[in-house]
């Protein structure tokens, strides 16, 4: 019998990729091996042997880190629903993991998202060549501080705010001269720490506009519908049930700010009492930690965290 009355389902998105991900559940359950093999075969591509192998400077890219991360993430599910049983009442993920999280809420099924992950990869690894830019977290220092420094800056086409991820973490995104003048005023306002990421280019920021408009057409057909479990997203950092709500925040995504902590919050008023991150990394595990969340969390990425998460829920 499970002992947690709310369980929400957390996914990670790009930045959490590291070869060799995933290959452990691939070879010790068939559920996990037959999601990667579907995959090779819905994208016409050898993606599995990227995943297990890398080389990392292959993975990292966008075209193959963001299917990478989803294909390992739904394989990881795919093994915690047949092995432990457990259903989640909410589900969220930290910007690519929105698309696991719908189909994991079964909003949108493993078939459909796949292909459609690849034109999201594809648009913003194009906006990224052709709008050349970068970001930076900016650490010790509040949303609405760091929101005032953005517009204090005063370059509206060069800068933008893209993360909130917890208490003291925000990330910015921009053209490089953005992010060196925000460096620099940051700084000055006593930030603790600015670092830089190892990025393709600066997502969620409006120098991917090219590429929102162009997967905004897919995102229109994709088939999503209302799933088993809430949604929580990252526009509106809420629980969204509207199914055209829904289409827009996935297309706003892609250029607008992802508020994951108002998410968590939003999930920790509505008495969550166990979180459990799936997929590559523990970094929203440890976001929570700092969010300070009433329920527990665990992350499964490898088949011994199933055990323990296993024995957590039904001791």
């Amino acid at each position: 019998m499970v002992k947690f009355k709310k369980i929400a389902f957390i996914f990670p998105g790009q930045g959490a990729q590291a070869p060799g991900m995933g290959k452990d559940f691939a070879e010790n359950f068939s559920a996990a091996r037959y999601t990667f093999e579907e995959a090779d075969e819905i994208l016409g591509r050898n993606i599995s042997n990227i995943i297990f192998s890398g080389p990392e400077q292959i993975l990292t890219q966008t075209k193959n880190s963001q299917p990478g991360i989803y294909i390992t993430s739904i394989a990881i599910l795919r093994v915690i629903l047949e092995m432990i049983e457990v259903q989640p009442k909410v589900c969220a993920g930290l910007s690519l993991g929105e698309y696991t999280a719908l189909t994991a809420s079964e909003s949108l099924p493993f078939i459909k998202c796949l292909p459609l992950i690849h034109h999201r990869a594809q648009f913003m690894s194009d906006a990224c060549e052709s709008n050349p830019g970068t970001m930076a977290i900016i650490i010790g220092m509040e949303n609405e501080a760091v929101e005032k420094l953005v517009k204090e800056v005063n370059l509206p086409h060069d800068l933008w705010v893209a993360n909130f991820n917890c208490p003291g973490q925000v990330v910015i995104s921009g053209t490089v001269k953005g992010i060196e003048a925000a460096t620099i005023a940051a700084k000055e306002k006593g930030a603790k720490r600015i670092l830089p990421l190892q990025v393709q280019g600066a997502f969620h920021s409006g120098l991917m506009k090219k590429a929102e408009t162009r997967l905004a057409e897919y995102i229109h057909e994709a088939p999503i519908k209302k799933g088993s479990s809430e949604i929580v997203m990252n526009v509106p950092g809420d629980i969204v049930s509207d199914i055209h709500d829904i289409r827009e925040n996935l297309i706003k995504q892609v250029t607008q700010p992802v508020r994951w902590e108002q998410g968590i919050r939003a999930m920790d008023r509505s008495e969550v009492d166990l979180y459990i991150e799936i997929g590559p990394g523990k970094t929203l595990s440890g976001m929570n930690k700092r969010i300070g969340v009433q329920g527990k969390t665990f992350n499964v990425e490898t088949v011994e965290d199933l055990d323990i998460i296993s024995k957590e829920i039904r001791s």
